[in-house]
């Protein structure tokens, strides 16, 4: 009705926005309550593993900034001189963060400051701390106290001009501790409010070497007339993207392709037409798992085979996700022998496949 032609009458297009505005509100709601219902069934699936702060800070930064701007409200991160790492789930993680910032530019004044810091812990040197802090209307001891009640929004629904479900920080909250941490508020009335969590601080992601294997850290040698392969890696986390390139750098008949998430994994799988597919499960938009149901139903990726990669070593979703169709179910930290045995069998796989 927007686009149509002829194109609707301003009245037209003042009620076509109320509805595409009350559409995406009620989707919001419905999705927050399916997240609440999930969370609250105990049926969250995690996959904990070392998260770079650094990179999960820049891509909400790219995300909110826009909407930041459009109420001139100037927002400050970290800058990271040193990396830090904290145990999390990745996805869960950005999902904590954003919707924290998106209460901070919410409730603001016009004209107002958002500022994210990160810091060890005070009282628990382990974990690592992150705050959002608002320049906003602040709340009352009483108000703080009921914030983490579904469904309630403090009054602001009969204020007006500000939409929310009051499920949100619930859920926030639910997921902060479901990874093993902390969230609190302090907010003093016509100052401010200060949103801070804490998870436990994490070295970076390591390989595993096996010990009793020492030659598998050696370069692979490889005759002049081996076969060059493709291996197509799609994870969002660069920190493990970096270790499976130095992996990589030992093998010169295999070059290595890589994507950030699952949508375009799938559209570069479609064009490289890749020997192998390392696919990480937990990636932003779409899962790993439906990324390979993709591939599979394409006649032309449906032969690759797909080494399935993540933190979570549940044996039911590592059963679920070879019953699926995933060639192997790799766990993370990567064990290089164990990684390199799976790849060369993926090979040899693909290979009789070809011929």
């Amino acid at each position: 009705m927007e686009s149509a032609s002829p194109l609707p009458t301003d009245s037209q297009k003042e009620s076509i926005a109320q509805i595409l505005q009350a559409g995406w509100h009620l989707l919001k709601l419905i999705n927050e309550i399916l997240d609440l219902a999930v969370i609250e069934a105990g049926r969250v699936s995690l996959s904990t593993e070392p998260v770079s702060l650094a990179d999960v800070m820049s891509e909400c930064q790219t995300m909110l900034e826009p909407e930041a701007q459009l109420r001139g409200i100037g927002m400050s991160f970290p800058v990271f001189e040193i990396p830090i790492f904290v145990s999390a789930d990745r996805t869960r993680l950005k999902q904590v963060v954003i919707n924290l910032l998106s209460n901070a530019i919410k409730y603001n004044t016009e004209q107002g400051k958002v500022v994210v810091e990160c810091s060890t812990s005070t009282s628990t040197p382990e974990r690592t701390r992150i705050s959002v802090t608002d320049s906003g209307a602040g709340l009352s001891p009483e108000k703080v106290a009921q914030l983490f009640q579904p469904f309630n929004r403090l009054g602001q629904e009969a204020v007006g001009g500000v939409e929310g479900t009051g499920i949100g920080l619930v859920v926030t909250k639910r997921l902060v501790e479901l990874m093993g941490g902390l969230l609190g508020v302090e907010s003093t009335p016509g100052t401010g409010s200060v949103f801070w969590f804490e998870l436990l601080s994490s070295a970076a992601p390591q390989l595993a070497f096996d010990s009793s294997a020492p030659a598998a850290r050696d370069e692979v040698p490889v005759s002049p007339d081996a076969l060059q392969h493709t291996l197509l890696y799609i994870e969002d986390n660069q920190a493990n993207m970096k270790l499976v390139q130095q992996i990589i750098a030992r093998r010169p008949d295999i070059k290595l392709l890589t994507a950030a998430n699952g949508i375009l994994g799938v559209e570069v799988a479609r064009s490289a037409l890749p020997t192998v597919i390392l696919m990480d499960i937990n990636l932003p938009g779409i899962s790993g798992v439906r990324a390979m149901e993709i591939l599979r139903e394409d006649p032309n990726t449906a032969d690759i085979p797909i080494i399935a990669l993540s933190a979570n070593a549940n044996p039911r979703d590592i059963e679920l996700c070879l019953a699926k169709g995933f060639f192997r179910y790799l766990t993370k930290p990567i064990k290089i022998k164990e990684f390199m045995e799976t790849l060369n069998a993926a090979l040899e796989l693909r290979e009789m496949k070809q011929c």
